[in-house]
């Protein structure tokens, strides 16, 4: 049986009790809401994970760092770094992005590293051996997709990305619409290729239920992937976006009657007016399936400060209810990230969705800032250094500071000093 299947049964998991513990909610709201899709707990049942998380409904908002290498940088020894940055500054899962170099062996040596869920996108995988052995991509055989999958099971990865929702159909929309960036996903952008160059409609969709007995035999949670993402402003909330939003609704509800976890991905770049809308949407079209949006991204204006233009969109998006951000890093849209760009990405990350978490009134999130504000109040540096998001930030910054009850801003003129004078503590 697989995780839904048990928690419709009425069982309760070891990762189950794990989660409800680390969350701070109920065993039974847990599992109710697992049978009904609307949280995940993302676990190949052949990999052994030390820290599990759940996603959706009721629980914090978690944060995944994408790694990985590309055709002009393939060094493992990188992304094994990046794996143990990511995991230091408090990534909740990894997704391994890798398109360059030996991807299996890479996947693996980043599995054995990951302490937390690992992620992957098998097309980038299908497409490099695929044209190794075709020379062109139009010409690659299908069951190079389904096998690469089957493949990365076996190894252990835990959740995958499918653009199962790029059809004809929406494909035809964004023909007729125009776009100003066309399709930004890189797995999107693939598959459009195959299916033109073949002339048929997406495998992922026409065998979706091959795909399931692949999820459903390794317990692997699918994230059905946004290939027909907006990549800028100009692009955001259009027809084609919002077919194959349509369609990854229709695909959810046959993932889980089959006993498949389901994440629905979304945009991308989205105007702050857009956000809400986008995220009840999707709730909505896919009976309230955890939601994991790669950002938002709220300006086009941004490069290299990308970090933030996503963390403002992210904050509002899982205020709404989205409950899986996907992280942005300062070199977005311009290279390949290094070990900063990594840290950055998951610290803005991690402030969007504490912020959100806030708003959404989780008892966590609350305490945490109270525990901060009073560290602050009576000048505890090191309680503050303690609860900091950031924790290295924070030391490294004091660290040239002298008196230990006053920082440089206000000197003798610090207002909770003086206030505590008069008040007492």
């Amino acid at each position: 049986m697989t995780l839904i299947e048990k928690a419709r049964r009425g069982k309760i998991t070891s990762e189950m009790r794990g989660v409800a513990k680390k969350e701070q909610v109920s065993l039974e709201f847990l599992r109710d809401n697992i049978s009904k899709g609307r949280i995940v707990i993302p676990k190949n049942r052949y990999r052994k994970i030390k820290h599990i998380c759940g996603i959706g409904k009721g629980l914090s908002t978690k944060i995944n760092a994408n790694i990985g290498t590309s055709p002009q940088k393939a060094n493992i020894k990188n992304e094994l770094k990046k794996v143990k940055e990511a995991l230091k500054a408090g990534a909740d899962t990894i997704m391994d992005l890798s398109c360059g170099g030996n991807i299996p062996r890479i996947r693996q040596a980043i599995l054995k590293e990951s302490a937390v869920p690992l992620g992957t996108v098998p097309i980038y995988e299908a497409i490099v051996e695929g044209i190794k052995k075709h020379k062109e991509l139009r010409k690659i055989d299908k069951e190079i997709f389904f096998d690469v999958i089957e493949r990365q099971a076996e190894d252990g990865v835990d959740f995958m990305t499918i653009h199962a929702g790029v059809t004809r159909k929406a494909i035809s929309k964004l023909r007729r619409q125009g776009r100003v960036t066309g399709i930004v996903s890189r797995g999107g952008a693939f598959i459009v290729e195959w299916m033109m160059g073949q002339k048929k409609e997406n495998p992922f969709y026409t065998e979706f239920d091959r795909l399931l007995e692949i999820a459903r035999r390794y317990d692997i949670t699918l994230s059905l992937g946004d290939g027909l993402r907006p990549g800028s402003i100009s692009d955001a909330t259009d027809a084609a976006q919002v077919q194959e939003l349509i369609t990854l609704g229709e695909l959810a509800v046959r993932a889980r009657k089959k006993g498949v976890q389901v994440i629905i991905e979304g945009p991308g770049h989205l105007p702050l007016d857009h956000i809400e809308a986008n995220v009840k949407l999707e709730k909505k079209v896919c009976k309230g399936a955890p939601f994991y949006v790669l950002g938002p991204l709220v300006t086009d204006i941004a490069p290299g400060h990308d970090h933030l233009v996503s963390a403002i969109g992210g904050t509002l998006a899982a205020f709404h209810g989205a409950d899986f951000l996907c992280f942005v890093t300062p070199a977005e849209h311009l290279r390949l990230p290094d070990l900063s760009d990594i840290r950055e990405g998951v610290i803005a990350s991690r402030i969007a969705a504490h912020a959100a978490d806030i708003a959404k009134g989780l008892k966590r999130a609350l305490r945490l800032d109270r525990e901060m504000s009073t560290c602050r109040y009576r000048r505890d540096w090191k309680g503050q250094m303690r609860l900091a998001i950031d924790p290295q930030k924070v030391k490294a910054m004091r660290s040239g500071e002298k008196d230990v009850d006053i920082c440089t801003m206000c000197g003798p003129y610090c207002s909770m000093k003086r206030m505590e004078k008069i008040f007492g503590k």
